[in-house]
């Protein structure tokens, strides 16, 4: 992977599954590798709090995963966004229609293995554990949402369907947190494998940064990092570039100092 020129003038936004961790068979499932939250306390201590999480995950399973950290976060593909560290949780929609979630519910009949996500401001169907009903699970969302009030689409990602409000997004949620003061004026840089990650990729490269790709089932060739392990261990060289520039600063002497010193 690159270096970059200058990590402290950067934004960083990370996805979570698939990009700082494996995905797993299921949405609880998940195993945090032990060195993931004092890497991301480092980076964010580094970059000043310009640190994001974006996710499909609300805010509180990326409270729970990566305790005692409350980094900024976009939850729910920005459905819920905590703009500065330790803040308060904002809403930009109201809660999922009862009766979508209702019909989208039952669709963990069709097969074993499939699984029904419901978060307060979107509902997910996973198949990764039954990925011949694929087909049928998408042909029911549609209709689903098609006999819906008009704001809800389908969002598909990695063996999984979300049914989401229209104007939430990814990428919408990166332009805002990018007006915030810890992120204004910075170089975005946005690292996602997946579908619901290219909207903040392209956002970030927007804002004058980049939009780096993980590779998985849906980045198969144009990829920047080959898993998860590869991201982290970028971000562990992006923390140690920012430790070692604090360092420097702080050894250096004062500009009065340094110019009493200067050879004349």
């Amino acid at each position: 992977m690159m270096p970059l020129d200058d990590p402290s003038a950067c934004a960083v936004f990370l996805d979570l599954d698939g990009t700082l961790i494996d995905i797993a068979e299921a949405p609880d499932r998940v195993h945090i590798p032990s060195d993931l939250v004092p890497l991301l306390a480092r980076l964010s201590s580094g970059l000043r709090g310009a640190l994001a999480i974006v996710t499909g995950r609300p805010t509180s399973d990326v409270n729970r995963y990566l305790d005692p950290l409350r980094l900024v976060t976009a939850g729910v593909h920005g459905a819920e966004l905590r703009t500065e560290m330790n803040g308060e949780v904002l809403l930009t929609v109201g809660p999922m229609d009862s009766a979508v979630a209702s019909a989208v519910r039952r669709l963990s009949d069709l097969a074993p293995g499939v699984v029904i996500e419901t978060k307060v401001y979107s509902i997910a169907v996973h198949y990764r554990l039954a990925p011949s009903v694929e087909p049928q699970i998408e042909a029911a969302l549609q209709g689903i949402v098609a006999g819906s009030p008009d704001h809800f689409i389908l969002c598909p990602g990695r063996c999984v369907i979300e049914v989401v409000p229209r104007h939430v997004s990814k990428g919408a949620a990166v332009d805002a947190l990018m007006a915030f003061p810890a992120f204004k004026g910075r170089r975005p840089i946005m690292v996602g494998d997946d579908v619901p990650d290219e909207s903040a990729l392209t956002a970030a490269v927007r804002h004058g940064g980049l939009g780096l790709r993980v590779a998985g089932e849906h980045f198969r060739r144009r990829a920047d990092f080959d898993g998860p392990a590869s991201v982290r261990a970028w971000l562990g060289s992006m923390a140690d570039r920012l430790e070692r520039n604090i360092l420097s600063r702080a050894a250096m002497p004062p500009p009065s100092i340094a110019r009493s010193i200067s050879p004349t």
